[in-house]
């Protein structure tokens, strides 16, 4: 495009003519180019902000019928959809799904408890009380409230960790006894638990009510997925003592795994036969009713129940051949039954517990959060996620004063509520139901169950949890950042714990963010031929390079972390370097006044070759000074180099940053733009900016970035009028 030679800034043209509906559509629009001095003196003004602070603090707080019922019914979300329930189209479904949860819920809550290292009827408590209360707080139409394998796994750790296996009672006063006393331990360990979800709950509740539902999105999806996986690892290693029959201690912490195998592999000598081929025989009927399930999921009207069919025959089985008698199988124990009273927590035990609670509590939410987002992207209707924290917290608060633990979402039971036509958390409400009569009336039944079939049970309910290995290939072809994120969880997660693991992949997380900054894509860009469109010269063979502009792109925002990398990028991509104009101008200088003091008097035919420039001329003499051997102390090699890049360099006068992908800028980078200006200005070479958006102007306003020689009119809106701008500044410049 030739600009105009009139004064007036050259226009903007593209094309705005409609020929034809079925033919590509043509536009032509004609104006000035804009810079952002023109844009803020003559297109736009900042609206007044007319209301004050005091007044938006008084409007917020301003209470009305109106704004009180909203906060209600956000509070308690059954108020809004219970009076509109309709009993005829969902109480059926609702009634199928919530028995066929709560039949699942049954063994999970008791096989579960085994992970959280507390008595299996503390699991039944934790399948109750949350169930129920999360009817009345939740938001989510379909998530299973109650145990789940990974929130008890980092709660047993920590159980074990304040009461290893090695506890010692306390007699005499003064006296420790070494009889090791396993009714004080679990009492103890159920304490620690207790107060947990405690502190669980009141984190999840403050960061609901300060509206912090948006953490969960530091933990991507690699990262929960590496991390599951790992709790899989985890929780599996942890139940082969009970499928073998073995006694050893339980161990947390770092290389817990590490130990675990070593101490079952060195009494593997002392399996007991019976409690391993009881449990492999409940391995391997789970897993065939699990693979029916799944192939046969749209033809079965409900998913066989496999876990409670498991519980009712090995507890029958065991109760008829008197297994725990008989031969030494560990059954469950004593369940009491009935509900226990309201217990207010040991709350001296805080004091330790604070980072486990701040992990479990952001782990939960998460994998609450993600569940409830799947279910009601899929069933059309959202979700609160400060709400689900809040409901979450309370769940976790109030329960804890009943002996219950941690819980959250379950990915198993979340489906079957679903697949079996759940509607509502009525379903949920049902499941809770069939709980709670286990725990009244008839809890004892399960005192025969063998503890090899519970471990059976967790063991198969993680198959899914173990396919998740199959992200590594699909990764390894997408995306290799996330690779490193879901591999780095998974082997801190295995080797230090699912504590420190989860810190350490969070923090390995926010540096592959860093290090996205500091490794962005540069490019030079090129114009597309009568388009007002620049694309990367490099990839695209329509993009040619405007004469004497480069235009340079950087797909990052520009902070302390990665000024100098942009500086740096900018130089070397550009090819354009106010230090090396600068040498190479001084090598010129001195190159002149050499020759014309070692000059000869022109011949004839030398004067005929006056035609050449000076620049030319002053080259081409050195270059043939050393072909001939005589450069000697007059001339060195590196002046000849530096000549030569200041001949390559052309006629370029102006170089366009392009800042359509700078999302924000710091005072530091705000200081190292305003110096590169200042070095290519001192080189005459031009530095204007385009593509800023409005919040980025407003943060270059504030830092004071427009200055001294800096101005808002090298600011363009788009990288066409930058172009435009700098043609216009140099008459024979074309594209």
């Amino acid at each position: 495009m030739e600009p105009n030679d009139e004064e007036e800034a050259p226009a903007a043209v593209a094309t705005i003519e409609v020929e034809d509906a079925e033919k590509l559509l043509n536009y032509k629009i004609e104006r000035p180019v804009y810079d952002e001095a023109h844009i803020r003196s003559e297109l736009l003004h900042r609206k007044e902000k007319t209301t004050t602070l005091r007044q938006k603090l008084a409007l917020y707080c301003r209470c009305s019928t109106q704004r009180a019922k909203a906060v209600v019914l956000s509070f308690l979300p059954i108020l809004a959809w219970l009076p509109k329930y309709p009993v005829r189209e969902y109480l059926f479904h609702d009634v199928v799904s919530g028995l066929s949860t709560g039949v699942v819920q049954l063994p999970q809550g008791l096989a579960y408890a085994m992970l959280a290292a507390v008595p299996p009827v503390y699991g039944l408590y934790s399948s109750f009380y949350p169930v129920l209360l999360y009817v009345f707080f939740g938001t989510s139409r379909h998530i299973s409230i109650g145990t789940f394998a990974v929130i008890s796994l980092m709660i047993g750790s920590v159980a074990v960790r304040e009461v290893p296996d090695s506890y010692m009672q306390a007699t005499n006063g003064t006296n420790v006894s070494a009889i090791f006393d396993v009714a004080e331990r679990d009492a103890k360990r159920v304490q620690v638990a207790v107060v947990l979800t405690t502190l669980v709950g009141i984190i999840q509740i403050v960061f609901g009510l300060l509206r912090f539902g948006f953490v969960a999105i530091y933990l991507t999806e690699p990262l929960v997925r590496g991390f599951t996986t790992a709790a899989a690892v985890h929780v599996v290693v942890s139940q082969l003592k009970y499928l073998l029959g073995v006694k050893t201690k339980r161990f947390s912490g770092a290389l817990s795994v590490i130990y675990s195998v070593k101490a079952v592999l060195s009494h593997i000598t002392t399996t007991n036969v019976t409690t391993l081929i009881l449990g492999l025989v409940c391995l391997v009927f789970l897993y065939v009713i699990k693979d029916l399930n799944e192939r046969f999921k749209k033809k079965l009207p409900i998913p066989i129940p496999g876990e409670i069919i498991i519980v009712i025959i090995s507890t029958g089985v065991s109760y008829g051949m008197a297994l725990a008698g008989n031969y030494n199988v560990d059954v469950v124990g004593e369940i009491p039954t009935g509900l226990l009273p309201p217990v207010v927590p040991d709350f001296s035990l805080l004091r330790t517990l604070v980072t486990d609670a701040f992990a479990i509590a952001i782990v939960g939410f998460s994998m609450g959060i993600s569940l409830a987002k799947i279910f009601a992207l899929k069933h059309n209707y959202s979700v609160d996620g400060n709400q689900e924290l809040i409901a979450l917290g309370l769940c976790n608060f109030i329960s804890s004063f009943f002996q219950t633990f941690t819980i959250t979402c379950s990915m198993s039971r979340s489906l079957v509520q679903e697949s079996t036509g759940g509607k509502t958390q009525i379903a949920g409400l049902l499941g809770s139901l069939l709980v709670l009569l286990v725990i009244v009336a008839i809890g004892f039944v399960f005192e025969p169950l063998p503890q090899t079939a519970l471990a059976a049970i967790i063991m198969v309910n993680l198959l899914g949890m173990f396919k998740q290995f199959r992200d590594i290939p699909t990764l390894w072809r997408t995306s290799k950042i996330e690779l490193a994120i879901w591999l780095v969880t998974f082997v801190a997660s295995v080797l230090l714990g699912l504590d420190y693991g989860l810190l350490s992949a969070i923090a390995f997380a926010l540096l592959t963010v860093i290090y996205r900054t500091q490794s962005p894509k540069t490019a030079v860009l090129g114009q597309v031929s009568n388009t007002g469109l620049y694309y990367e010269v490099d990839e695209y063979e329509e993009a040619v390079e405007c004469e004497g502009i480069k235009i340079f792109h950087y797909n990052s925002s520009i902070y302390f972390a990665n000024n100098d990398l942009y500086v740096s990028a900018l130089k070397e991509k550009t090819g354009v370097n106010p230090e090396h104009i600068h040498t190479a101008r001084k090598a010129q200088k001195k190159q002149k006044a050499n020759s014309s003091l070692t000059c000869s008097p022109r011949t004839n035919a030398e004067e005929k070759e006056g035609a050449m420039t000076q620049k030319d001329l002053s080259f081409n003499k050195m270059a043939g000074d050393q072909t001939n051997g005589r450069l000697g102390e007059d001339h060195s090699s590196k002046d000849i180099e530096e000549l030569a890049f200041l001949q390559s360099l052309g006629s370029v006068h102006s170089i366009i940053l392009d800042w359509t992908h700078v999302g924000f800028i710091d005072s530091v980078g705000a200081k190292a733009i305003k110096q590169v200006i200042k070095e290519y200005g001192a080189v005459d070479v031009q530095v204007i900016i385009a593509g800023c958006n409005r919040s980025l102007l407003t943060e270059l306003d504030q830092l004071q970035f427009f200055s001294g020689i800096i101005s808002p009119n090298m600011v363009f809106p788009t990288i066409h009028d930058a172009v435009l701008h700098c043609q216009n500044s140099k008459p024979k410049s074309t594209c």
